[in-house]
C-alpha cells in the first residue's frame, strides 16, 4: 500500500494555526501530526486536532445534499442530488424581490482565506445581499487595540521564552493557545514569573506563580490602577514616553483618579495585589528585563471590553516594555499579514449598491423583526456556512425562534448535523480541511500557511468555494472571478508586492507548508506605531472623533452588582462561559472520545454559593435569568471565586441534559466599541433542577 505525507494546516479558530503532516495510505488519512520543523508548532498538537481523522471519517459525516421533510428543528431530512439542491436554492433566492432580504451568516468554522470569505463573498456582493457584521469574537478588543497601537500587531510569540515577567490576562492558553503556553513554560524554567489575571482559576492560572481573580468586566479598572502606581512611584520610562507616545500629560490626570483603594473595591481584589502587580511590571522594565502581556479575548466580552483592551495596550509604552523583542503585548497579529481583501472578496461587485449591515450578535432579534424603514426588509433567506449560530449566538431562545420560522428559507453548509443544521431547508455537505485546498494567515504567529488536499472529498461533499461557484453559475453570474480555482484564489490572497511577502509565494508555500513574514524582531523598539501620528496613542483623537472617551476609562458591565443592583438582587451570581478544553467553540463536541474526556455539561460554583442554595457536588442544577434557563451538573469548587459561576462551553444543545446550553442566558447587548458580544457580562441565579 502506498503511503505519502501531505503538508496541511489546522483551520480552526485558534491562535496557534498549527502546521500539520497528514499520513495517507491507500487514499485514506490515517494520522495527523504536528510538523516538528515548524517553529511554533514544534511537532505538538492539541488533543482535538490530533484526532482529526476521527472527525473526518466520523460515522455521522454529511455526505450528500439533503432537503427537510419534517418540522424545522426536528432534523428530519431526505437525500437529494446536487442538481436539485442548487436549482432549489437559486430558484428560491431569485423569487426574493429585495436581495437585502437575503443574509449570509458565517464566521470561523474555518479560518482559511479560500474556504472562508472568498468565493462566498463574491457571490453575496454580486447578489447585493445584506452584509454581515462578523463581530462575535474579537471586534471590541481589536478596535480598542487599534485606537491605541494603530493595528493588530504585537510581540512575536517566538520571543516568549526570553521574557522575565509574563502577564496572562483574560486567557487560558493551556486549553486554547498551547504553543504559547509551551514557550511560557520555557520562560518559567528560565526564571520568569507568570501571573494569571482571570476571574476563574483556570488550568493555566493553577500553573502560574500568582492568580489575581478580579470580578468579570473590571479589567479596565485594574489597568488604570496599574497606570496610577507606575506613575506615582516613578516606574515609567520617561524617555520612551517622550519619544514614542502622545497624551501622557492627560493620561496622568486620568490615572490619578484611580488609586489602588478604588481599584481594589471595583475589581473585588486586595490593595496589595494592585500594588504588587504594578511594581512587578514596572520593576522588570527598570531592570532591563522583558515584560510581556499575553492579552486574550476573555477580557473583551463584557460591556467595557474594548476600553479594557485599549487600557492594557497602553501599559507597555508607559513602562518601555516595547524596547525588548520579548516585551510588549500580544492580542493578535492579524494585521501583520498583507491580505488582499479586495481581490479575495470583490466588493466592487456591489456596483455602487450599499446594502444594510446586520450584526451577527443580534441575529436572534433580527430574525424576528418585520420589515420597517429603519430595519429594511424582513429576512427571508439565510445561508449559513462555517458557523453554528443556534448553539453559539447569544440569547439562544430567540435565535431558535427565528430559525424556526416557516417562511424563512435556510441553507446550511456543514460537516455534521449541528443544532443549526436541524433547522435547514437545504443541507449541503462541505469538505473538511483534509479534503480541500486553502491558505491561512494567523492571529497568533507570523507564518503564512498552506493547506494541501490530503484525500479526495468523501461522498458527495464539496468545498465551500465549489458550492458558491455552482450557485453563481445557476444564478447567471458571468464575471470571470466566479471561475477562479482554489489555487488561483490562494495565489491572490496576499499582496505579493508587499515587502513582508516579497514576491510570488503560493507554489513555494504549497511545497514547504509555511513561510514567515519578513518583519523586525521587535515591532516598536523605536516607535513607528501604525497610528496617524506614528506614536502610541495614550490620548486618542480618533476616539474623540468617534464620540468615545479619548483617554483610558472604565466602562462598567451591563450586569453587575455595582452597575445594576436591582437586577443583582434577583440574579446575584455573575456567570462566564469560557471554552472547554476538549472543544473549540462548538466544533468537536460530536467527537465521542473528546466528549467522553470533557464529561457532562457542568457548572463550577464556589462552596459558599453552593451551600447557600443547598446544592451539593454532582447535583443537577438550573441556571436562569429573564432570558432563559439551562441545566447542568454542579461542580462545587473554589476555582470559581465567590459570586461567580462558570459553565465551560460551548455544548451542542442536543448533547445537553435539557437540550439547552449556556447561551440561553447570555445577552444580545453589545460592547462599548466594535459592536461585539457580551458573553461574560451576565447575571444569573442557580437552583436545584
Amino acid at each position: 500500500m502506498t503511503s505519502s505525507t501531505i503538508r496541511a494546516v489546522c483551520p480552526h479558530d485558534c491562535p496557534d494555526t498549527c502546521a500539520l503532516l497528514v499520513t495517507v495510505e491507500g487514499g485514506v488519512a490515517v494520522e495527523v501530526r504536528g510538523d516538528p520543523a515548524h517553529p511554533t508548532t514544534a511537532g505538538a498538537l492539541c488533543t482535538k486536532v490530533a484526532r482529526y481523522p476521527e472527525r473526518t471519517y466520523h460515522k455521522d459525516r454529511l455526505l450528500s445534499p439533503m432537503k427537510r421533510i419534517g418540522k424545522k428543528g426536528e432534523g428530519k431530512f431526505a437525500p437529494i442530488g446536487w442538481e436539485e439542491a442548487i436549482a432549489t436554492i437559486a430558484a428560491r433566492l431569485q423569487r426574493i424581490a429585495d436581495p437585502q432580504a437575503i443574509l449570509p451568516y458565517s464566521y470561523a468554522g474555518t479560518m482559511g482565506l479560500v474556504q472562508g470569505e472568498s468565493m462566498a463573498m463574491r457571490f453575496f456582493h454580486k447578489l447585493g445581499a445584506s452584509l454581515l457584521e462578523r463581530t462575535i469574537c474579537s471586534t471590541a478588543g481589536g478596535e480598542g487595540y487599534k485606537y491605541t497601537i494603530g493595528a493588530r500587531i504585537g510581540t512575536d510569540v517566538e520571543q516568549t521564552e526570553h521574557a522575565k515577567l509574563i502577564l496572562i490576562w483574560g486567557g487560558n492558553p493551556v486549553a486554547s493557545n498551547l504553543h504559547f503556553w509551551m514557550r511560557a513554560q520555557q520562560a518559567k524554567r528560565n526564571g520568569a514569573k507568570l501571573i494569571a489575571i482571570d476571574p476563574y482559576r483556570s488550568l493555566t492560572a493553577e500553573k502560574c506563580h500568582q492568580h489575581i481573580a478580579l470580578l468579570p468586566g473590571t479589567d479596565a479598572a485594574l489597568a488604570l490602577g496599574l497606570m496610577h502606581v507606575l506613575i506615582a512611584e516613578d516606574l515609567v520610562d520617561r524617555d520612551y514616553i517622550d519619544r514614542y507616545t502622545e497624551g501622557y500629560t492627560q493620561l496622568k490626570e486620568r490615572a490619578a483618579e484611580w488609586p489602588p483603594q478604588r481599584v481594589a473595591v471595583t475589581c473585588g481584589i486586595s490593595v496589595g495585589e494592585v500594588l504588587q502587580l504594578a511594581r512587578d511590571y514596572g520593576a522588570a522594565a527598570r531592570r532591563g528585563e522583558a515584560a510581556l502581556i499575553r492579552l486574550n479575548y476573555g477580557v473583551q466580552r463584557t460591556r467595557g471590553g474594548g476600553m479594557a483592551v485599549r487600557n492594557i495596550a497602553c501599559l507597555p509604552a508607559l513602562a518601555g516594555a516595547w524596547r525588548h523583542a520579548a516585551g510588549g503585548v500580544l492580542l493578535s497579529c492579524s494585521d501583520a499579514f498583507p491580505k488582499d481583501r479586495a481581490v479575495l472578496e470583490r466588493p466592487d461587485l456591489l456596483a455602487g449598491r450599499n446594502p444594510r449591515s446586520i450584526n451577527m450578535v443580534t441575529i436572534g432579534d433580527d430574525l424576528l423583526r418585520d420589515a420597517s424603514p429603519a430595519f429594511g426588509p424582513k429576512i427571508e433567506a439565510l445561508i449559513v456556512y462555517n458557523a453554528n449560530p443556534v448553539a453559539v449566538a447569544p440569547e439562544s431562545d430567540k435565535v431558535a425562534q427565528g430559525f424556526a420560522r416557516e417562511d424563512l428559507f435556510t441553507v446550511v453548509l456543514e460537516h455534521f448535523q449541528t443544532d443549526t443544521a436541524d433547522y435547514a431547508d437545504i443541507l449541503l455537505p462541505a469538505t473538511t480541511q483534509l479534503e480541500h485546498v486553502d491558505i491561512h494567515s494567523t492571529y497568533g504567529h507570523l507564518y503564512m500557511m498552506a493547506n494541501n488536499a490530503a484525500i479526495a472529498p468523501l461522498g458527495q461533499a464539496k468545498p465551500n468555494t465549489e458550492i458558491f461557484r455552482l450557485l453563481a453559475a445557476r444564478m447567471g453570474f458571468s464575471e470571470p472571478c466566479f471561475q477562479d480555482s482554489d489555487d488561483a484564489i490562494a495565489a491572490q490572497a496576499f499582496r505579493a508586492d508587499d515587502a513582508r511577502v516579497a514576491g510570488p509565494y503560493w507554489e513555494q508555500l504549497k511545497r514547504q507548508g509555511w513561510q514567515k513574514l519578513r518583519l523586525a524582531d521587535a515591532p516598536f523598539v523605536h516607535g513607528g506605531f501604525p497610528t496617524a501620528s506614528g506614536k502610541c496613542a495614550l490620548y486618542s483623537q480618533a476616539m474623540a472623533d468617534a464620540g468615545l472617551d479619548p483617554l483610558p476609562a472604565y466602562n462598567a458591565p451591563h450586569e453587575s452588582a455595582a452597575s445594576n443592583p436591582a437586577l443583582a438582587a434577583r440574579y446575584p451570581l455573575a456567570m462566564i462561559s469560557p471554552p472547554a478544553r476538549n472543544f473549540l467553540n462548538s466544533t468537536f463536541v460530536n467527537v465521542q472520545s473528546l466528549r467522553d474526556t470533557e464529561g457532562e455539561p457542568h457548572l463550577d460554583m464556589h462552596p459558599v454559593d453552593a451551600a447557600a442554595r443547598g446544592i451539593a457536588q454532582g447535583e443537577l442544577v438550573r441556571i436562569f435569568n429573564d432570558r432563559g434557563s439551562f441545566a447542568c451538573w454542579a461542580r462545587v469548587t473554589d476555582r470559581a471565586r465567590p459570586g461567580l459561576v462558570v459553565g465551560l462551553s460551548i455544548w451542542w444543545k442536543k448533547f445537553a441534559a435539557d437540550g439547552k446550553n449556556a447561551n440561553q442566558v447570555t445577552s444580545q447587548s453589545l460592547t462599548d466599541m466594535g459592536r461585539g458580544p457580551t458573553f461574560y457580562d451576565v447575571l444569573v441565579e442557580v437552583e436545584k433542577a
